[in-house]
């Protein structure tokens, strides 16, 4: 199975945008398909991401500890180390422990700048038996990159995710 920018280049219309989130759902159960270890999923969650998904120069995990996020697993430039659940989009998403989808992140108060090319950002909480594991943060140069079809799509990739992880295997 072909894991290249091109599967995902036509997300131009809803139609092609939902098969395009199909396939990265099938793809998502091939590559966990047997493995349960959480820093390893995690890993090849935002490796799968960053590499599938047009628009992107950030993907990757924030884990849950106490209340702040720390640096998970990620695919991009070096990111911030540590957000405060008071701080950011981030943080923001961690706090209510909901989707926040971000059209100009230079508008978005309290925004942290790990990286001034983005521009808009989509953050969904991972939340295993109601608890609070880790935000899943995109980060895109292009505006308004993120809409309703992409919180649906993400979302149903991280539900594979979360139920083929064996969060106990990650520290926290």
């Amino acid at each position: 199975m072909s894991f290249e920018h091109s599967d995902f280049l036509d997300m131009s219309s809803p139609p092609a945008k939902q098969a395009a989130y199909a396939q990265l759902l099938a793809q998502t159960r091939a590559v966990f398909e047997g493995e349960r270890d959480g820093l390893a999923n995690l890993a090849q969650f935002s490796a799968l991401i960053f590499n599938t998904v047009p628009g992107l120069n950030w993907a990757g995990f924030y884990m849950a500890r106490g209340e702040e996020l720390v640096l998970g697993p990620f695919q991009g430039k070096l990111a911030c180390v540590r957000i405060p659940f008071s701080r950011g989009v981030c943080g923001a998403c961690a706090r209510t422990r909901s989707v926040q989808c971000i059209e100009d992140v230079h508008a978005f108060p309290g925004h942290i700048a790990c990286d001034s090319a983005s521009a808009s950002e989509l953050v969904l909480p991972v939340l295993v038996d109601g608890q609070l594991k880790a935000v899943f943060d995109l980060d895109s140069p292009l505006p308004a990159r993120f809409d309703a079809d992409d919180v649906r799509g993400f979302e149903a990739a991280l539900a594979v995710l979360s139920a083929a992880t064996d969060w106990a295997s990650l520290p926290g």
